[in-house]
């Protein structure tokens, strides 16, 4: 059984894989404005390549009349995500969980400052495979993260409360 101050004290290592996805999207998508905004792209290896694209709407560019209704969406799924972190006691979901929390909040961050009026700034994308939409750390967390919680999930058995049947 674990005790509340062991759940807590694990919540920081989500905590911590939620901070580290953040700065990591922060710094590069800081680099990505500086670096390709004359309009170049820069070839790294095979399709691999980093041009900046400003995504305002959701998934793949779409819809880009919903931006503020997926900034608020994002919020809510942050705040949700921040409540059952409280309640994992399995590290690899705690893990999971923060890295989602991470890109989720890098991308509302984006929303939030990089426009002129509520939540109608566009996300700041640049790695691009040329066969992919344009992403960014963000979305790698967000994906990693769910694909990680899905597994944990699916392979996980479910805990059994002492004196039930």
């Amino acid at each position: 059984m674990t005790t509340a101050f062991a759940r807590v004290r694990m919540s920081w290592i989500g905590a911590g894989a939620a901070l580290a996805v953040l700065v990591l999207d922060i710094l590069t998508k800081g680099w990505a404005v500086s670096a390709l905004s004359d309009g170049r792209d820069i070839h790294i290896i095979w399709t691999l390549h980093f041009a900046l694209i400003h995504n305002e709407g959701m998934a793949f560019s779409t819809g880009t009349d919903v931006g503020p209704f997926i900034g608020m969406l994002a919020i809510v799924v942050i705040g949700v995500l921040l409540l059952t972190m409280r309640k994992q006691n399995n590290l690899f979901s705690l893990v999971a969980t923060g890295c989602i929390i991470g890109g989720a909040t890098g991308n509302v961050l984006d929303r939030v400052f990089r426009g002129d009026g509520f939540m109608s700034g566009a996300v700041v994308d640049f790695i691009d495979l040329q066969w992919w939409p344009v992403f960014n750390v963000a979305d790698i967390g967000i994906v990693c993260g769910a694909v990680a919680l899905a597994y944990n999930m699916i392979t996980t058995k479910p805990e059994t409360s002492e004196g039930s049947e």
